[in-house]
C-alpha cells in the first residue's frame, strides 16, 4: 500500500472524559503514517490537559491549536485543515470511536482509485446504554441525490487534502451552521470530485437518543437552504425543489409525530 501521510483533523470542545479513548483509537490504527492536529474551541473543563498528555507522548505527530473563545466546528477545522501536512484529511471527533482498521481500508480507496475524492463508512450511534441506531447510505452517491439527504458520514470521513483546498474548505456563513458538512460535500461535487461509502459500520458516534427531535428549527431551515443550493449548482431538474421544504415541514410536525415518523425511517 502507498504510503501516504493522512492529517487528522479534530475540533476538540469540553471532551475531558472522552477525548483519550478517541485517540487511542487513532493511535491503534493499523495504518502508521498519521499526524492529529487539534483545535480546542474555548473548552472550560480539563480537555486541554488531556490534549497536552498525549503532545508529550508523540511530539512530533500530535499537535494542539487553541481558540481564545468558542468560534464553532467549521473556523475551528478551517484552522486545522491550513496546518494539515497529509496527502488525506480524516476527521474524528473527541467524544466518538473508530475501528482499528478504519484508516487502511479508507487509504486503500483513495490509493487505488483516483477519480474517488471522498470516502466515509456506515456509522452507529451510541451511548451510556449502549448502541442505538445505525446510518446505512449507498456505495456511490450522485449528484441527484444530494437534494435528498447529506450523503456521507463527516466524523468518519477521509478526503484528499486538494479536494478541500479546491472549494477552501468548509463555509462559515451563519445559514450553514449545523450543515457545514452537507454543504461542503455538494461543493466538491460542483467541483467534479465524487465520492464512495464504505458499506461496513467502521466508525461510532456518540449522540444523544433525543437530539434530532431537539433540533432548532433555524437549523431546518439552514438544511432546506443546503438543499435549494445543491438543485441550483449540481444543474438538477426543478421538480427537486420540493425536497427543500421537507426540513421546514418535519420541523412544523408535533415532536410525538417526528419520533414516530423517524423510528420508521430507521
Amino acid at each position: 500500500m502507498e504510503n501516504k501521510k493522512i492529517s487528522v483533523i479534530m475540533g476538540i470542545y469540553n471532551c475531558e472524559k472522552t477525548l483519550a479513548e478517541a485517540l487511542e483509537c487513532i493511535i491503534t490504527q493499523t495504518y502508521e503514517n498519521w499526524e492529529i492536529i487539534m483545535c480546542d474551541d474555548g473548552s472550560s473543563d480539563g480537555t486541554v490537559k488531556v490534549a497536552k498528555e498525549y503532545i508529550e507522548k508523540y511530539p512530533d505527530r500530535i499537535f494542539l491549536l487553541r481558540n481564545k473563545k468558542n468560534i464553532g466546528l467549521n473556523k475551528t477545522l478551517n484552522k486545522c485543515l491550513k496546518v494539515a501536512k497529509g496527502d488525506y484529511v480524516a476527521r474524528m471527533d473527541g467524544d466518538d470511536l473508530c475501528s482499528k482498521n478504519r484508516f487502511e481500508k479508507e487509504v486503500e480507496i483513495l490509493n487505488k482509485c483516483p477519480e474517488i475524492a471522498i470516502v466515509s463508512t456506515d456509522m452507529e450511534f451510541f451511548d451510556e446504554n449502549g448502541v442505538w441506531g445505525k446510518t446505512h447510505v449507498i456505495k456511490y452517491p450522485q449528484k441527484k441525490d444530494f437534494v435528498k439527504a447529506t450523503q456521507f458520514c463527516h466524523a468518519a470521513c477521509m478526503v484528499r487534502r486538494e479536494a478541500y483546498q479546491a472549494v477552501d474548505g468548509y463555509s462559515i456563513a451563519k445559514n450553514l451552521l449545523r450543515v457545514e458538512d452537507y454543504h461542503l460535500w455538494v461543493k466538491m461535487y460542483a467541483k467534479g470530485y465524487r465520492g464512495v461509502n464504505i458499506q461496513e459500520t467502521l466508525y461510532s458516534m456518540r449522540d444523544d437518543r433525543n437530539a434530532q427531535s431537539r433540533r432548532k428549527f433555524k437549523y431546518r431551515l439552514n438544511e432546506a437552504y443546503v438543499k435549494f443550493y445543491a438543485v441550483n449548482v449540481l444543474g438538477l431538474p426543478q421538480k427537486n425543489y420540493i425536497f427543500c421544504l421537507r426540513p421546514i415541514i418535519i420541523g412544523l410536525l408535533p415532536k410525538r409525530i417526528y419520533k414516530v415518523l423517524h423510528r420508521s425511517n430507521r
